[in-house]
């Protein structure tokens, strides 16, 4: 009976990961995307010209979100602390040291709920072959 109540817990908490995409509110997602993350990300999610090449500054442009772009290779921890802490802090967090994000922290203009309905807007527009791709990196990390 231990057993049984112990696999549950451990399900739970990956069904639990899993879904912290799923059923967030979209329309809220998609107009917060429009008003904090457009601007540098594009209105189609389609990011910044030239975004894997450094600027003279050795920042890199805002990236896709659409599928083109990295951000479903990435767990939704990490996405979520980049975008609330900005990008240096998150990488360094992780032990990435040596590279410099042009990413803002947005914690004091975004609650995480409101990024949870951003990230789920995001992940909405994504092929389901990558948001499984996203989702198994999710569960790796947590």
């Amino acid at each position: 009976m231990r057993l049984a109540v112990f696999l549950l817990a451990c399900t739970a908490t990956a069904a639990q990961a899993d879904h912290r995409l799923t059923g967030r509110d979209l329309d809220a997602g998609a107009a917060l995307y429009s008003e904090n993350c457009a601007s540098c990300h594009g209105a189609d999610l389609e990011g910044q010209p030239d975004w894997r090449t450094p600027g003279s500054d050795g920042v890199l442009p805002a990236p896709p979100h659409d599928v083109t772009g990295h951000t479903w290779h990435h767990d939704t921890p990490l996405l979520l602390a980049y975008t609330l802490k900005g990008g240096q802090a998150a990488l360094e967090a992780r032990g990435v040291t040596g590279f410099t994000s042009g990413m803002p922290a947005f914690e004091d203009a975004l609650s995480e709920d409101q990024v949870l309905d951003i990230l789920g807007f995001i992940h909405s527009t994504w092929p389901e072959q990558a948001q499984e791709v996203q989702s198994q990196r999710t569960h790796a990390a947590e």
